[in-house]
This record gives C-alpha cells, sequence and structure tokens, in this order.
C-alpha cells in the first residue's frame, strides 16, 4: 500500500498549523476525488515524494512510477516539475530519488546522483559541517535542520546551495528528503555589498545617500571624521546642515541636477562642520535609478580638500612674491638702460659727432666715425625698446589698449614684422592686475612667434565681454606638436601659465605642425577683486 507525503513550502491556510512547512500522510486506498480534494486543500504542492514498505529500489522515478495510479501521477509531475533540487536519502544519506532541477543544477544524470554519496556532493569542509548534522539527525537529536553549502557540478565549479533536510520517521523504514535551492547569484551579491561596505566604511572620504529632497539615508565612518555628526545623529537629516547660508541656492541646483538624472564630479565648495568649521571638499554626486531606469535617490563622496587648497594658496603666494620680483627686477633693469646706459650712449654719440666735425681729421677717418656713430644709435634705439619692454608706465598713462598698441608698433619695427592689432568692447576702468598680466602674455607670445614661426605676419586681439576679457596671439606659420610642447614647456609658456593663474585666468595653445599656432588667454573680469596681485 502506497503512502503519498505531501511537503509544502508555504503557510497552509486550508490546514490548521503553523505557518510552516508540514507533511501530511494518506494511508489509504484513496480515490481520484478524494485525492483531488486533498490537493486542493493544501493548495501549491512543491515536494511529493512515493514510498514503499517493501523495498527502496535504485532506479529512476519514472520507472518507479510507471504502475503508479492516474492520481499519483499528478504527485509525480509536480515532483519533476519543482524549480527547486530535491532528494530522497535513505538514512546512511544515500539518494534513492532526485528531480530534475537537482540534476540540472549539479549537471549530473539521475544515475550518476543515485551513485553518489551526500557527502560526495562538496568540498571536505562543507561536507564535513552536513554530515555532523546528518548523524544528529540519525541519532534522533533532530528531525530537521537547514544550511548554506557550497556542491560539485560536473565541470568542477562550485555552487551555492541552501540545503533543507527533514527527516521522514513515521514509518518502519525512515526516510530524508533534501531540498536544495541554488542561491550562487544571491551569494555573490552578498559578497559584492560586503566588499562595497567594506570599501565604503575603510574610505577616508564621506560617502553617503540621500532621497531627492536631500534627507540623508546612510553615513558612513568617513563622513563623520570629516563632518564630526555621527551616523545616528546625520541620518534622517536634510543635508543643508552641511551648507553655509550664503550656498542654499547652490544646493537646490545640485538637487536640480540630480533629479534630472545627471551627474556632478570633483565640483569644489564649502561645506561647514559639526562645529562650525569651514571647510573645502570635492563633491562627486550621482543619481541612484531604480531597475526601470527611475531616479529614486542620489550617492555621493566628499572628499576634504582643505590642506591642499592651503598648499595651492601657499604656492600661489610663492608664485605671486617670484612675480613682484621679477616686476621690480624689470622695472629697475629697466631704469638704468634709460637713465644710465642710454644717457651714456647718448653722451658718446654728442662726442662722436663733435670729434668728426673736427677740421684736423684725416677723411678716412671720418668716414670710419661715421659708422661708429651708426653703431651707436642703433644701440641706443634697442636699448630704449628694451627698456620699454621691462617697464610698464606705459600701461598707467595709456591704458591697456593703447599700451598693447604701442608696444606691438614697437615691437614691429625692431623685428621687422608686421602686427594687426585690434581691440573693441574693453571694460573701463581695468584692473591693474588684468592689465600687467594681459601686457606680459602678450610680450611672451609675440616673441615665441617671431622666433619660432618662421613667418612675418602676425595678428593680436583685445577684446571684452560681460564678464570676461580674451586676448589672441595668432600666427600661420610652423606651429609645433603640443603633446611634445607639455613634456618640455619653457620658462615663457611656465610664466604666462603662472600669471594668469593668480588673476583666476586661464591660458590655452592651439597648435598643429605647419598650420600655425593661437595663444588664447582668458580673465574673469571679478578677478581682481578678491585674487591675488600678479606683478608688483
Amino acid at each position: 500500500m502506497a503512502i503519498f507525503i505531501l511537503y509544502l513550502t508555504s503557510p497552509v491556510t486550508a490546514l490548521q498549523g503553523a505557518p510552516r512547512p508540514r507533511s501530511l500522510l494518506v494511508e489509504k486506498r484513496a480515490s481520484g476525488k478524494a485525492l483531488t480534494n486533498v490537493y486542493q486543500a493544501l493548495g501549491q504542492v512543491l515536494i511529493i515524494v512515493i514510498r514503499y514498505h517493501r523495498c527502496y529500489t535504485h532506479c529512476p522515478m519514472d520507472a518507479a512510477s510507471q504502475n503508479q495510479t492516474p492520481d499519483t501521477q499528478l504527485f509525480r509531475d509536480v515532483f519533476n516539475a519543482s524549480p527547486i533540487g530535491i532528494a530522497v536519502e535513505n538514512l546512511e544519506g544515500q539518494p534513492l530519488f532526485v528531480n530534475p532541477a537537482f540534476c540540472s543544477m549539479l549537471g549530473f544524470g539521475e544515475e550518476e546522483l543515485r551513485g553518489k554519496h551526500c557527502v560526495d556532493f562538496s568540498p571536505p569542509e562543507d561536507a564535513e559541517k552536513d554530515w555532523a548534522l546528518f548523524q544528529k539527525l540519525r541519532a534522533g537529536e533532530i528531525d530537521q535542520y537547514q544550511l548554506e553549502k557550497r556542491y560539485f557540478r560536473r565541470d568542477g565549479s562550485l555552487v551555492w546551495g541552501s540545503l533543507s533536510i527533514s527527516l521522514l520517521n513515521s514509518r518502519p523504514s525512515p526516510l530524508v528528503i533534501a531540498m536544495v535551492e541554488d542561491i550562487t547569484d544571491k551569494k555573490k551579491a552578498e559578497e559584492a555589498r560586503f566588499r562595497h561596505a567594506a570599501v565604503i566604511e575603510s574610505s577616508d572620504d564621506a560617502i553617503a545617500t540621500g532621497t531627492l529632497d536631500g534627507i540623508i539615508v546612510s553615513w558612513n565612518t568617513g563622513a563623520q571624521k570629516i563632518y564630526g555628526y555621527t551616523e545616528a545623529e546625520a541620518v534622517g537629516k536634510p543635508i543643508s546642515m552641511l551648507v553655509p547660508p550664503e550656498l542654499a541656492d547652490e544646493e537646490n541646483k545640485i538637487l536640480e541636477t540630480l533629479r534630472a538624472g545627471s551627474r556632478i564630479e570633483h565640483f569644489e565648495t564649502v561645506r561647514v562642520t559639526k562645529t562650525g568649521k569651514r571647510i573645502n571638499v570635492s563633491l562627486t554626486i550621482s543619481p541612484i535609478k531604480d531597475s526601470s531606469g527611475r531616479t529614486v535617490g542620489c550617492s555621493g563622496v566628499a572628499r576634504d580638500i582643505t590642506e591642499r587648497k592651503l598648499a595651492d594658496a601657499a604656492l600661489a603666494n610663492v608664485s605671486r612674491k617670484l612675480i613682484e620680483a621679477q616686476e621690480q627686477e624689470r622695472t629697475r633693469i629697466g631704469r638704468e638702460l634709460h637713465d644710465d646706459i642710454g644717457q651714456r650712449l647718448a653722451l658718446l654719440a654728442l662726442q662722436l659727432q663733435q670729434l668728426h666735425d673736427d677740421t684736423f681729421i684725416l677723411p678716412e677717418v671720418r668716414s670710419r666715425m661715421r659708422e661708429f656713430q651708426k653703431q651707436i644709435s642703433e644701440i641706443a634705439t634697442d636699448i630704449q625698446s628694451l627698456s620699454h619692454e621691462l617697464q610698464s608706465a606705459k600701461l598707467q598713462y595709456l591704458g591697456i589698449a593703447g599700451a598693447m598698441r604701442s608696444f606691438c608698433q614697437e615691437f614691429g619695427k625692431q623685428q621687422k614684422v608686421e602686427i594687426d592689432f585690434k581691440a573693441h568692447d574693453l571694460p573701463s576702468p581695468l584692473s591693474p592686475d588684468i592689465s600687467l598680466c594681459l601686457f606680459r602674455v602678450l610680450q611672451e607670445a609675440l616673441h615665441n612667434a617671431a622666433k619660432h614661426s618662421g613667418v612675418r605676419q602676425f595678428e593680436v586681439r583685445l577684446w571684452g565681454t560681460s564678464d570676461e576679457i580674451h586676448l589672441t596671439v595668432k600666427d600661420s606659420g610652423a606651429g609645433f606638436d603640443r603633446e611634445a610642447a607639455k613634456e618640455s614647456r619653457g620658462l615663457g609658456l611656465i610664466s604666462m601659465d603662472e600669471r594668469l593663474k593668480l588673476v583666476k585666468g586661464t591660458l590655452s595653445i592651439n597648435s598643429q605642425p605647419k598650420r600655425g599656432t593661437t595663444v588664447d588667454a582668458r580673465v574673469p573680469l571679478n578677478s581682481g577683486s578678491d585674487s591675488m596681485r600678479a606683478a608688483g
């Protein structure tokens, strides 16, 4: 006489009992109608095992069910269709029946699995834990247990399974039912989550998540170190508690950007700690999206860059002092050339003229003296140009446009080149810092162009916009490789770059071999009020 054992994996509301898996034994010759009523009353049947009192023959499930009635066919079909791996074992741990899901999970055939012992399925350390619990089951100390362990697949790879073991000892020959659910993906997700959590907790950066309304949801140890708030103090509070009052609009714009699904990268700003201290931070914030692509929150990383900002300020201060010293030395040398050497050359030229006019001088000597006078005059002119270039006095009297135009004329005449200079829409007045900075950039750029371009025509443009002033120096000459230039930047390029940084400006150089060069300098018009001086 067959005994039908129905194993449920969900609460059974049709029967009175605890909301956990249970077994029901039907020990009678049930009609088809009666079995159908039982099936309907129980609801979802996930495990069906047919147990015979006479023997347990190692044979496929299909062969064992050939003589079953149509009613038992239903239970066999459910057993075979279950997505959970199922094995029926004797108390020695030997599989008697395995369903297709278990075979598929491990990649073995039914005959192969029935030929193994339960400890053969897993690595030794996992099998040892399983067998220890199995022994307690045999001894009657427990009647079920659960365990997460690894299983060998045919190809040698490992999969994780959640094993649930139940003892069926209501009959003279007890059986063990094993259910195995593949949780490999779950384990991988857990491991990834644990690694991610470990990285977050070990990071010195502040890492937090929040809602799109700016409410803090999570808060790592780095955030506590930087801002001073513990996780309990921060979670549930608005992120605006870290924002200075004058930057409230900035935070609103950040949230608007995140709601639109956009990312914010390396945004440098100021935040306030628990003690009220202001710190410089670099923010990178990303939207969090659900499986449908809808933005549901945000995660952010804040790096404390206060020390870097202080170092940058110290370096800028050194650069400022060096440029101030350079300007002072330029002025001193320019004055020396104009007031001393220039005057001495003028006196020498006058003395030569007087000697040239002496009637006792031989004609051959007079001719040589005229050559000397010409040379002295040329040297005096060059010294005067160099003096004007070293000094910036014309900026004070002519303004930036007049001083640049005058320099272009003198430089063109001295170098025998043509310079097309145009200026328009310049703000008035312009900060002396910006004027001097751009004037020095023009000088350096024209000297480089005259020396390296191989052409004799240059274009200079100076103009202003609502918030910037631009200077470009362009030629159509030899050009150069920008990548190579980055590796070996000369002092001229470094000087231009450092000067512009002091007034929060930028320098860009576009050049290609045989296609000319364009030097572009941009300076924000509000830089003069809060920047360090570009020069003395």
